[in-house]
């Protein structure tokens, strides 16, 4: 997958239509927003466009949209408060069919530094399916370039992320890169095509399903693989060792074994617990207080779950990440949403703050523990999509990035 796209720098704007995709996906309780982290994200590269006297057209999705359009997952709170940080009127198109009359009504009366937000892209349906290619070309006929700045909805090849695209190049307009997927691109791209080393990749998370392609990318791309997290007791058992009640995939027993073997023959380090925090019963809620005691894996009792990696752990990948150039972090060590078990997050964390190497949090749950335990501002780039960034380090080629026209 070439790198090396087209971004909003390299275009001039001037008085046309750019549809400009974002990532509005954002959490809404009654109506209103409870974290604008993402419509600050897409700021930067919608001001540039203004700046440019581009006629600027935006479109997002927002939720699953499960049981048809519905007010409660209208972009009509995200217009609001767009138009308050732009402090310039964000006309809302609240039409339910996205692209039609009202829509092209509102492009065709814009001046040059105006925007428009479309309604939530999911209101038309399966944006993948048949119905995603008329849609695609609705949405190239509202614009004379397409600006692709949605990094969580990269690795889907939707309507509004990657269908535009070929519509947008017949009529010759450019399809390019916004700030925030530029930075997803330099950041998570050069990590793993082009490391400076050593370069150390932790892995955790639940299941070994979830990151099989991942493991065995990341083996070939780093110098060290850290795996922590339910994940871990798999990998565990695999080695011949009593895990008691944890988390385990039986079906991924050999594939462990293969994966060590693997990191031998390849002569990268492999570094599993040594110490576990397990506990008796999960607590419910999952904040409760929880019996924890630490054991060494080789004798971990049979009637305990493994849930957190121990002291001894930690300090041992503290210790391997002291030395990195570049780190990715992609899954908790445990079950940080409890307190008592938050401690190996909270130990790889502050590793990765105390390091002046590139750290690099590749989304989800590893970026919610890391904004919540709040050490964001210490991190050199935290991803804004799970999804999108899992398939990166799996070396998997991205629609909304192919899509966009190479330099």
């Amino acid at each position: 997958m070439s790198l090396n796209k087209k971004s909003v720098d390299d275009i001039n704007v001037k008085g046309r239509r750019v549809l400009v995709r974002c990532d509005f996906n954002v959490p809404l309780k009654e109506g209103a927003i409870t974290d604008e982290t993402r419509i600050n994200a897409a700021l930067p590269t919608i001001q540039k466009l203004i700046n440019d006297g581009g006629k600027v057209i935006l479109c997002s999705h927002l939720g699953k949209v499960k049981n048809g359009p519905n007010e409660g997952e209208s972009l009509a709170p995200v217009a609001k408060k767009l138009s308050e940080k732009l402090g310039k009127e964000v006309n809302f198109v609240a039409d339910y069919n996205v692209t039609g009359e009202a829509a092209t009504a509102a492009v065709a009366a814009m001046k040059e530094g105006d925007v428009v937000l479309l309604q939530n892209t999911r209101f038309r349906g399966a944006e993948e399916t048949k119905n995603g290619e008329e849609f695609s070309k609705e949405l190239a006929d509202l614009a004379d370039d397409y600006v692709c700045d949605a990094f969580g909805s990269s690795h889907r090849a939707h309507a509004s992320v990657a269908g535009v695209t070929k519509y947008i190049s017949a009529k010759g307009g450019s399809n390019v890169v916004g700030y925030l997927m530029q930075k997803e691109i330099d950041f998570l791209g050069n990590a793993v095509e082009n490391p400076v080393r050593p370069f150390v990749a932790i892995l955790g998370g639940a299941k070994v399903a979830d990151k099989l392609n991942v493991i065995s990318n990341l083996l070939e791309k780093c110098d060290t693989l850290i795996i922590g997290g339910g994940m871990a007791y798999t990998f565990l058992k695999a080695q011949g060792y009593e895990i008691g009640k944890s988390l385990v995939d039986d079906t991924k027993i050999d594939y462990c074994k293969e994966m060590m073997a693997k990191a031998e023959k390849l002569g990268k380090k492999l570094l599993l617990p040594v110490y576990s925090v397990t506990i008796s019963e999960f607590p419910s809620p999952f904040d409760a207080p929880v019996d924890a005691v630490d054991y060494d894996v080789t004798n971990m009792p049979a009637d305990r779950e493994g849930c957190d990696i121990g002291p001894k752990t930690q300090a041992m990948y503290a210790e391997a990440v002291k030395t990195a150039k570049t780190v990715v972090w992609n899954g908790p060590m445990g079950v940080f949403e409890n307190p008592t078990l938050a401690k190996g997050t909270i130990a790889v964390a502050k590793a990765l703050a105390e390091t002046d190497a590139t750290t690099i949090i590749g989304g989800g749950d590893s970026a919610a523990a890391v904004n919540q335990l709040g050490f964001a501002d210490k991190m050199s780039h935290i991803s804004t999509g799970g999804g999108a960034s899992l398939e990166f380090l799996e070396g998997k080629e991205l629609p909304g990035v192919v899509a966009a026209d190479d330099k």
